[in-house]
């Protein structure tokens, strides 16, 4: 069959714009057509592609075919759908976009027969751009993450999506929706993605400047980031969607578990209250208090700025994860423990620079076994409530390697099998993996788990994924998780894993 790039025939064109003081967004969509065919208002009418071809279009969308059967001697054309809930034809071969599937339209007299292939997709009905708006050093750069959705709000992909800033000068874009500060100032990148029927833009606004700004999000316990964690080149916040698959990866999947299913570590309540990683924002004014530590060789001296009556993760490793939201730095303690005194003692503590890709030393624990940063590797309420999730996150495994790779610093493990997992190890959810059918906030995570995996982090029980205890989170929602197994993640290919 050939393929057909659509052009188009009648246009009728309004731009919807959404002004707020922080962004525009428009959908760029024809009004209904008075007096559509078979009753119906058109967005789009398209001429007719050649016979045999498969044409991609959109709910709404129609299209005038042209059959060239020959109607001498009165043989009239008769036209058909194989499903006429995707794709309805007139007696003049005036066919209509109705529902998303597959359709095969033909046309027929006693002269054969000629037929067109559809598949139907949704209509974009909205654009989201996050960050927005975007704040950059010069020098430094913020990758944005596009969604779009239909009018039912299910998420819509594999459409194509352009980037364009509007003062190169101040700030460029790249295709892959990367913007990079050039020289201090304002300006704006605009997104604009889908086909030439069924367009949708957003202009973001790009503030370049010389200094870190401050962050603007809550304060306390879970409160929404505004910033992302790390620059956008960190390797928490790149993806591995197309990355290779390791050589080894079917035996590492088999040895952690393959029929075991993926366990969502947090939720709402659980022996009576929220569970999983709790962390709180403070502000820099928020008093330091001294931290003595059992593995102080390997922790970070501190002060920590550690408010009264901080949120401790529930259960055995007693962490503390604290967020300084004016200096931007994340300080992370294990086993903590708050003494009479009013400082604090803790098995080990970690500072990181939240505007660095600053490692570990080489061979040094964090506040996780892995020597990772925990937080950004947590599933967040406000992320999942924003509807992206634009990084990695964390999950366990119970038997380890003697071993670490990238960004990992650390091993914990006296098992030296190739086939076990070393730490920083990575995991992506395979891309044929169906996730229509997850509730919207499950959708979320998994489509994290595609675009950019989990990575070992700690011991523990197999397949379990980390979050925030947070009372917000729907508990049955999350458990839909729980349908996935071992067998549907891979592990991405690894290079420079550090043995003994």
């Amino acid at each position: 069959m050939q393929s057909f790039t659509r052009r188009i025939g009648v246009v009728l064109i309004v731009t919807l714009v959404a002004c707020q003081s922080d962004k525009s967004v428009s959908v760029i969509d024809p009004p209904s057509i008075a007096d559509g065919p078979l009753g119906s208002a058109l967005a789009v009418i398209l001429p007719s592609p050649p016979a045999g071809s498969v044409t991609s279009i959109v709910v709404g969308d129609s299209v005038q075919l042209a059959s060239k059967l020959s109607t001498k001697h009165g043989r009239s054309i008769s036209w058909s759908s194989s499903n006429a809930t995707v794709m309805r034809v007139n007696t003049k071969g005036l066919a209509v976009a109705a529902a998303v599937g597959s359709a095969v339209i033909t046309a027929s007299n006693a002269n054969g027969t000629e037929q067109w292939t559809f598949d139907v997709g949704q209509r974009i009905a909205s654009i989201t751009v996050t960050p927005n708006p975007v704040n950059v050093l010069v020098g430094a750069t913020v990758s944005l993450t596009v969604t779009l959705r239909a009018s039912d709000g299910t998420v819509i992909t594999g459409r194509p999506i352009a980037y364009q800033s509007l003062n190169t000068a101040l700030a460029t874009a790249s295709t892959a929706g990367v913007v990079s500060g050039v020289n201090a100032g304002n300006t704006s990148v605009v997104v604009t993605a889908g086909a030439t029927n069924n367009i949708v833009t957003a202009t973001i606004p790009v503030t370049v400047s010389t200094t870190s700004p401050p962050d603007t999000g809550g304060l306390g316990l879970n409160a929404a980031l505004t910033r992302a964690l790390f620059p956008a080149d960190n390797a928490w916040n790149t993806p591995i969607d197309t990355a290779a698959v390791d050589p080894n990866s079917a035996a590492i999947i088999t040895n952690i578990g393959l029929t075991t299913s993926l366990h969502p570590d947090f939720g709402a309540s659980f022996n009576g209250g929220p569970f999983g990683i709790p962390y709180v924002v403070v502000a820099g004014t928020q008093a330091r208090v001294n931290v003595t530590f059992d593995f102080a060789d390997e922790s970070d001296p501190g002060p920590y700025p550690i408010p009264p009556n901080p949120p401790i993760e529930p259960g055995g490793d007693a962490h503390v994860l604290v967020v300084d939201r004016d200096a931007w730095k994340l300080y992370e303690l294990y086993n903590a423990q708050s003494l009479a005194d009013g400082t604090w003692h803790a098995g080990s503590g970690a500072i990181f620079d939240l505007s660095s890709n600053t490692l570990r030393p080489a061979g040094w624990t964090s506040a996780d076994a892995a020597g990772l940063p925990i937080l950004p590797g947590l599933v967040r309420f406000d992320e999942v409530n924003a509807g992206v999730i634009a990084h990695a996150l964390r999950f366990t495994v119970s038997r380890t390697r003697k071993a670490y790779v990238f960004p990992a610093r650390h091993w914990a493990s006296t098992d030296t099998s190739s086939l076990r997992p070393p730490m920083g190890m990575r995991v992506r959810l395979k891309a044929g993996v169906d996730i229509s059918g997850y509730p919207a906030s499950a959708q979320v995570i998994l489509r994290a788990l595609k675009k950019y995996g989990m990575m070992v982090a700690d011991n523990g029980s197999n397949w379990f994924l980390s979050g925030t205890a947070d009372a917000r989170w729907n508990d049955t929602e999350m458990n839909t998780l729980k349908a996935l197994h071992g067998s549907d993640f891979e592990v991405v290919r690894m290079t420079g894993v550090v043995t003994p």
